[in-house]
């Protein structure tokens, strides 16, 4: 590829790889295109091997010049992949496997037929759907912002992403003074997407007027939180969008160098990273003298060991320099004194991804989308007892109510929805009362939960809130530096006291001390992890007091789920005495009785089985085995 050297250059460039896009997308020429979802989620259930056999196809049936094949970003939709959706036509097919191809190709690439049976059906309406805007996830959903690019180009290949609009945003910034671009995402109203909200630039402001003759832009993707996969998604389905939002704000604060600090339990989203670099370099993109102009700018990766610490802005510093992974008292704030002491901005790869669309489309446009204090959209990962699990773009200001109702399909299995935990273990949880919360930064907040970087954790009538309190707090205690003695030592007592409370050992006034405990966390931790680490403690306290109480008093999880607060019991009359449950009992705990099941003559052969308390080790095995239903949790 030759190198682009200036604007005109580019948007010539621009301009022919998009004629090639708009020939695989509009079926141009009579050309059609079959893409592959490629997030994650997808390639572990085979979805290379899936696109692997449509390429041999293609060659096979000697349509190299009608037909493409290629893998794209994540479709967002987890709980339907692998997901194949064929242009121009845009059918959408749902949970494919590689024996499927060999259908799809001969149905409906050379015979213009739908596969009927691959195509999405409403859980609700049965009402079946063939292409992706019909879908009810996606309807509320604006996935052209943090998420441009997803399910669409092909993250491996630049040509697409310049064809698809890529760089403009970067050759609009050179052309602008940087105070201009500052001023730009400023007016936008763009605030941090890691989970603190602060506005983008004002960061970026503190950085430009300190006079340095070096400064240092530094894109955070060490995602580490539960149930959390927002960020790496973006990187896996479009890291030029990611790479250009780092470039510009490196031009606006005077920057030549930056850093991706990634997890390595990201491969995907690495190896693409990697790649994207290297194709910008060739072309010119990174490197001295970009598009003619004074501006120089390189990326380099520095891999995450995988401590959540580390996700903290100064402890990531740290860990770039070769440090311990370790938070540094504030102040003096990076934005003065940060990487290798020089001045330094570090935003996430969400907040980073909203930038180019800032200054392509013009802060006016971005403003329009949102709340009047959260501008833009968030994205979500959406898991937990919803229907619909997956990556979810959204307007700042759609409801919780929408989110897990509309997008998400509300909670299987007809079961009553109970909490959402939103922020990760820096969160809280809302529960039913707040589902018609405009979901932005400030209700959040003042519902008791935070936005955090993205997850959403959603909860039904068969989760115990102790216990969930107590997971989060097992994952910060593991996940502590143990820098400073509030978090360290604090976190390890909060969990020692749930611990005595989910095995039927604790008091009222455990009750107390460990509402006491978690607001001196709160108060006096050295770093923002450590200082919302209490948050879901005093949120499950706050909403669901009762269940702490029936722990403690009544000696009973309400949830059937901690197991030192629960049984399981056979109901005589509903045994059938086929001693199923006997037989896949590992701790050999289930006897016979001299019982005949209920409507049986005494003739009859078989007993009723009961469960010896004392030998159960509260597997489940036996109700999961048992054909009527006669097992229960008590």
């Amino acid at each position: 590829m030759a190198k682009i050297k200036t604007s005109d250059e580019l948007i010539k460039k621009s301009n022919d790889c998009s004629s090639c896009l708009d020939a695989k997308f509009k079926g141009l020429k009579g050309k059609r295109a079959i893409v592959v979802c490629g997030g994650t989620g997808c390639l572990s259930s085979d979805s290379s091997s899936i696109l692997k056999r449509f390429q041999e196809l293609i060659k096979k049936n000697g349509m190299e010049d009608k037909v493409t094949a290629n893998i794209v970003g994540c479709f967002g939709f987890c709980s339907q992949g692998p997901f194949v959706k064929i242009f121009p036509e845009e059918t959408l097919y749902t949970k494919v496997k590689v024996a499927d191809a060999d259908e799809i190709f001969e149905k409906d690439i050379m015979g213009g037929e739908i596969v009927d049976r691959l195509l999405f059906v409403d859980p609700q309406t049965h009402e079946k759907a063939s292409k992706q805007h019909e879908i009810n996830f996606y309807k509320l959903q604006k996935r052209d912002v943090a998420l441009r690019g997803n399910a669409e180009i092909n993250p491996e290949d630049i040509e697409e992403a310049i064809g698809s609009g890529a760089f403009l945003a970067l050759n609009k910034a050179l052309h602008m003074s940087r105070q201009d671009v500052i001023t730009e995402v400023l007016n936008s109203g763009l605030r941090g997407r890691g989970g603190a909200g602060f506005p983008t630039g004002r960061k970026w402001q503190f950085a430009y007027d300190v006079q340095s003759d070096e400064k240092y832009v530094v894109c955070n993707g060490d995602e580490g939180d539960p149930g959390a996969f927002m960020d790496r998604s973006i990187i896996e389905g479009n890291p030029i969008n990611v790479i250009e939002g780092m470039m510009i704000e490196g031009y606006a604060i005077g920057a030549q160098n930056g850093y991706f600090y990634i997890r390595a339990e990201y491969p995907v989203a690495v190896d693409r990273l990697k790649n994207a670099i290297k194709q910008c370099e060739e072309l010119g993109l990174l490197g001295d003298h970009i598009l003619g102009t004074d501006f120089s700018f390189r990326c380099h990766i520095r891999l995450g060991a995988g401590a959540f610490v580390c996700g903290e802005e100064t402890a990531l510093l740290n860990s770039i320099e070769g440090q311990r992974g370790m938070p540094r008292p504030r102040p003096p704030f990076p934005a003065v004194k940060g990487l290798w002491d020089k001045p330094s901005v570090i935003n996430n790869v969400e907040t980073l991804a909203n930038v180019p669309y800032i200054l392509r489309e013009g802060a006016d446009a971005y403003a329009k989308i949102g709340t009047e204090k959260s501008k833009g959209t968030k994205v979500f990962a959406l898991g937990g007892k919803v229907n619909n699990v997956g990556l979810v773009e959204v307007p700042m200001g759609t409801t919780l109510r929408q989110l897990i109702y509309d997008i998400g399909g509300g909670i299987p299995n007809g079961k009553k929805f109970k909490a959402i935990q939103t922020g990760g273990p820096s969160g809280g949880c809302l529960t039913e009362k707040d589902l018609d919360t405009p979901i932005d930064y400030d209700n959040l907040i003042a519902a008791g939960s935070m936005m955090g970087s993205g997850g959403a954790i959603v909860m039904d009538e068969d989760n115990c809130m102790v216990d969930v309190a107590k997971f989060y707090m097992t994952f910060i205690c593991d996940e502590s530096c143990g820098k400073c003695s509030p978090c360290r030592i604090g976190t390890k007592r909060c969990l020692e006291i749930l611990e005595k409370i989910t095995e039927g050992k604790g008091t009222m006034k455990d009750l107390d001390e460990l509402k006491t405990l978690a607001n001196v966390i709160k108060s006096n931790s050295l770093c923002g992890l450590g200082q919302t680490a209490p948050n879901p403690i005093l949120s499950t306290m706050k909403s669901f007091y009762d269940e702490y109480v029936a722990h403690i008093v009544d000696k009973k999880c309400p949830a059937h789920v901690c197991k030192s607060l629960m049984q399981y019991k056979i109901l005589p009359e509903k045994c059938a005495g086929c001693g199923l449950c006997a037989r896949n009992c590992p701790a050999g705990a289930i006897n016979k009785t001299d019982k005949v099941p209920a409507g049986k003559p005494e003739t009859f052969p078989l007993r009723v089985h009961e469960i010896d308390p004392d030998k159960c080790v509260k597997c489940g095995l036996c109700q999961a085995n048992c054909k009527f239903g006669a097992i229960i949790k008590d």
